[in-house]
């Protein structure tokens, strides 16, 4: 065929046109490839930081992770502010945002909701205020370190890349900034709207107390407290107090023949947690003690965490870092080696306001004489928008956080409102030499509560909670109370006598993972904001006590091995349930059942990246959860919509109803409880086939994928989404055991370390140092984090030296 002259040339100019967009989309990616080159960090030679007073040495290994030595501890920060800025600007920015409710100035509308939640509390008036009560020496200290963010911002070639991206400038850094940062954790770790209480409230309101006991359990038989205080469990409550048969279908939304809405995947939810446990020396190779630490986090690029090693006279501590702020937050001194679990312990309360007449007051405390509502107002910037007005009415106690349907409006009363709960004390803990002294500077420190595990160097282990706990009078905080008697209120914190603590138990070893660690009179003074369930607590116990048992001096590889642990133990009794559901009738009537039979009779008791039995007791676990749970809190979640079940302590109530099979909690679209577990097993067909998935050839790995990228890739395409991501590796683990691993959700950290034999101590990270994608450091130490290899918690040989010089 000929094409005519004017087709010819219309296709000259289609292809030149097509030439030049090709061209100009080259020369467009090599200008940014340029400008993200030219933002990496420099790691040889010399810089200029104004304000030192000598010379900061820094060193990096292969993996990037630096070695700060200066000559003196203001020196030192300031660098250290240096090399955050350098390699993690922009996940600062995030974080000071978050905590100041500013990020939809940088990313627009859709962040509203976060900076609504943060701009409640005001947490940038409350972290300048914390400034100001903060020593001279600790404000000199934070105002160095921001000195050398912004000293370090401006010595690389170009603002970071994502500012390039956003087509942003980086603001300066401030000292108030750094306390930021600490709120935006306490944003992670607690929650600040009392939601947890509101469930128990809903529970409480809808069913009664022995329904709240047995639903929302402070004491299981799972249970492995530390200070071995346990209880009997509540029992199941009497049909008087809940009876689904009796109420009908009212309150559920499907029937027997319908799908749950869950897929293989789904978690029970990703509250923060981790796992942290400690060996005496007397156990330990060496006759240093052991501590081992795990920090469960929503996992992102960059990692949360930045590796450092800190030297100036007299001091060499070595362990991670929160950008943002210029201390070690877990690692070793050399003296004492320490890390962070969330402790579950009560730190905010509901307190009933009663109205007045007027909709402007409300009844005060001790008479309840009529108060105005402070209402306080802000001004909230928007990218591409005009600016957001938020009010916000407060009370004495706290926010107004919300109301039921009879009208009572709730206030929070949070430890965080309160500027005297927040302080830089944990920084004290670079001069702490034992243990003793490491468990009294974890009582005084301002951070959110947390399990405080630490060992020495001379062989002690020891525990308490770290962070400003209320010390509440006539009440446990677990549900909401009335305050304008003044008979239950809080009296301050709770004092260092307060709290609980043990040093150096007789059986050697400690643990924590975020379950119960106190009962008694001591759990009444602490309170409850939701422990996990006891089961990874229990394992982490029973693997310690195996590896005690062993009677070989135990060393960081014998931790590490229990923190890798991914052994389905929870799972067991799910196991045995399915192959007892999965009776040969019941699989006959339908065909779809012989699959899932065929991978159950394939198990193996393990969370590993290729099984292909562990997705299906997982699922099935949570179908059944579903059908049983469901309809029972339907008219919770009808009172509170963001009531979620799973955010509870369920497992044994779950176990309890299923082995007992209370017929007045059996669903009322089913006739047997027979049919209720054959129905969840169909639900777990149903999910497998919702993804393409068959039962028994689908590996666990598969459904478990690395999902860890950058904040900005979700607004990228694929291909470039996964130049700013992990790779999408098959994972091992879950979250009922110690190997906490989920697709986008795990360890932020681990690490195994004695004091003073830090040259034996064990380190992974699942993201590298830096945050731009063209940095060698990038997913630098990534593969061992996945794979659980050992590698060394010091830093390596030097591959790289600059020298910072005043």
């Amino acid at each position: 065929m000929t094409l005519r002259p004017a087709a010819t040339r219309a296709l000259r100019a289609a292809g030149l046109v097509c030439a030049m967009v090709a061209v100009g989309a080259l020369a467009a990616g090599l200008w940014f490839r340029g400008r993200v080159l030219a933002g990496l960090p420099r790691l040889d030679g010399a810089a200029v930081v104004p304000g030192l007073s000598a010379e900061v040495r820094v060193t990096r290994d292969a993996l990037g992770v630096p070695t700060v030595s200066g000559s003196s501890r203001i020196d030192v920060a300031r660098a250290t502010g240096w090399l955050h800025s350098q390699d993690r600007f922009f996940q600062m920015d995030l974080l000071r945002r978050r905590g100041a409710g500013e990020l939809a100035e940088l990313v627009g509308a859709a962040a509203l909701p976060l900076d609504r939640e943060a701009r409640m509390h005001g947490f940038r008036r409350i972290a300048r205020e914390v400034l100001a009560r903060e020593s001279p020496e600790r404000r000199a200290l934070v105002t160095a370190y921001s000195q050398g963010v912004n000293d370090g911002l401006a010595f690389l070639g170009e603002k970071p890349w994502e500012y390039l991206v956003l087509q942003a400038k980086p603001r300066p850094w401030l000292p108030e900034d750094t306390v930021l940062v600490g709120f935006a954790m306490t944003l992670d770790l607690e929650e600040g709207t009392g939601r947890y209480v509101r469930m128990l409230a809903a529970i409480d309101d809808e069913y009664g107390a022995a329904s709240l006991a047995f639903f929302a359990p402070l004491y299981t038989s799972q249970d492995v407290p530390l200070d071995g205080i346990a209880s009997r469990p509540a029992p199941i409550p009497p049909p008087s107090e809940i009876d689904l048969r009796k109420s009908g279908a009212e309150g559920r939304e499907r029937g027997a023949a319908e799908e749950v809405a869950f897929e293989p995947s789904d978690d029970d939810a990703q509250v923060p947690g981790s796992n942290s446990l400690a060996v005496a020396g007397s156990l330990a190779a060496g006759g240093s003690a052991i501590v081992a630490n795990d920090m469960h986090l929503h996992l992102a690029v960059p990692n949360t965490w930045y590796r450092m090693s800190l030297r100036w006279p007299g001091h060499a501590e070595t362990g991670v870092t929160l950008p943002g702020t210029p201390a070690l937050v877990a690692g070793s001194n050399g003296r004492i080696a320490w890390g962070f679990t969330n402790s579950g312990a009560g730190t905010g309360d509901l307190i009933v306001v009663d109205p007045t007449i007027s909709p402007d007051l409300y009844h005060g405390p001790n008479g309840g004489a009529p108060l105005p509502y402070d209402v306080r107002t802000e001004s909230v910037a928007v990218r591409g928008s005009k600016p957001v007005s938020m009010s916000f009415p407060w009370t004495v106690w706290g926010p107004i956080i919300g109301g039921e349907p009879d009208g009572r409006q709730f206030a929070y009363h949070w430890t965080a409102d309160d500027p005297a709960a927040t302080n830089l004390g944990l920084m004290d803990l670079e001069e702490a030499g034992d243990v003793r002294g490491a468990l009294s500077i974890a009582q005084r420190s301002g951070i959110p509560s947390e399990n405080f595990l630490v060992a020495d160097s001379g062989g002690d282990i020891g525990w308490t909670l770290a962070g400003a706990l209320p010390k509440r009078i006539g009440y446990d905080g677990r549900i909401p109370v009335a305050g304008i008697y003044g008979d239950r209120r809080w009296d301050g914190f709770l004092g260092p006598g307060a709290v609980p603590a043990i040093v150096s138990p007789p059986s050697g070893r400690l643990w924590t993972a975020n379950n119960r660690t106190v009962g008694g009179r001591a759990l009444e003074t602490v309170g409850d904001s939701g422990y996990a369930p006891a089961p990874r607590a229990r394992q982490i116990r029973d693997d310690l006590d195996a590896l005690i048992g062993r009677g070989s001096p135990i060393v960081p590889r014998d931790l590490l091995a229990i923190q890798l642990d991914d052994r389905a133990v929870l799972l067991e009794t799910w196991h045995n349930l399915l192959l007892a559901t999965l009776r040969p009738d019941v699989v006959a009537a339908k065909p779809s059942r012989a699959d899932l039979l065929a991978a159950a009779r394939k198990w193996d008791g393990r969370a590993g990246a290729d099984s292909v039995s562990y997705g299906v007791v997982r699922a099935f676990r949570l179908a059944v959860a579903h059908r049983v749970f469901d309809p029972i809190f339907a008219p919770c979640v009808a009172r509170f919509p963001e009531f979620a079940w799973t955010r509870l302590n369920y497992e044994e109530p779950l176990e309890a109803i299923v082995r007992g099979r209370p017929a007045h909690l059996l669903d009322p679209s089913f006739k047997t409880w027979d049919e209720l577990l054959a129905a969840a097993a169909d639900d777990v067909s149903l999910s497998f086939a919702k993804k393409g998935a068959r039962p028994g050839a689908t590996t666990w790995g598969q459904l478990n994928t690395a999902r860890i990228t950058h904040p900005l890739a979700q607004a990228l395409p694929r291909w470039a989404a996964s130049w700013l991501s992990m790779p999408a590796d098959p994972l091992p683990g879950d979250a009922n055991m110690p190997r906490v691993q989920e697709a986008s959700f795990g360890a932020s950290e681990r690490f195994a370390v004695a004091p003073a034999r830090e040259d034996q101590g064990i380190f992974h990270m699942p993201g590298g140092q830096a945050s731009n994608p063209l940095s060698p450091f990038f997913r630098a130490g990534h593969e061992a984090w996945v794979r659980g290899d050992p590698t060394p918690f010091l830093p390596g040989p030097t591959e790289h030296t600059i020298e910072l010089n005043p």
